[in-house]
């Protein structure tokens, strides 16, 4: 089902506006702040409606739902995870960092998915990502503990794989995921 863009996008803004304001416990708060969410974000999404697609397909977002609530869990577990690995790696005497420029070949190949995925690793403490190489469609992340690539690009899979189905790639999570190259230091003017 296709409908216009514009009004999808000014209910995400409505829906926007209630993380953003204090809404109170009750029923009449929430309605009130939505509605006011509404006359902000309609306005909004029609002023700016030549930035985005004239039409969007409404049943893949409500496809992806699942799918991004996986993906905010997951991606969300592993930054706490990464979060205590680098303060423990602070405050610990004698703790290693040995850091790697690690290149990731990716099977998300729309710009969303990618966009995605390297703003998700770069978000991740300990983790950053250098730049994009669209011949090879790989990413060039930065790890502080570059010794076990497989246990860095492990999550990075995990969150590729709710990619590929949240944007409708052409692979699957199923797909062979390409090997990733340890840099060692050849590509340091990165």
């Amino acid at each position: 089902m296709r409908v216009r863009t514009w009004p999808v996008v000014g209910v995400g803004l409505g829906v926007l506006w209630l993380f953003v304001r204090d809404v109170g416990p009750t029923l009449d708060a929430f309605l009130g702040q939505f509605l006011m969410g509404l006359a902000v974000g309609l306005p909004i999404a029609f002023l700016f409606r030549r930035f985005y697609d004239e039409r969007i397909d409404l049943g893949q977002i409500i496809r992806a739902i699942p799918y991004v609530l996986l993906y905010v869990l997951t991606f969300s577990r592993e930054v706490v995870v990464a979060n205590l690995d680098v303060a423990y790696r602070v405050l610990a005497p004698g703790s290693t960092i040995d850091p790697e420029v690690i290149l990731i070949p990716l099977r998300v190949q729309g710009d969303f998915g990618v966009t995605t995925i390297a703003n998700s690793i770069t978000i991740t403490p300990g983790t950053i990502t250098q730049d994009y190489d669209a011949e090879a469609n790989a990413l060039y992340v930065h790890v502080i503990d570059g010794r076990d690539p497989e246990a860095v690009v492990e999550p990075i899979r995990r969150w590729e794989d709710y990619a590929l189905l949240i944007f409708e790639e052409e692979l699957d999570p199923g797909s062979p995921a390409p090997e990733i190259v340890i840099d060692g230091g050849e590509n340091d003017g990165r």
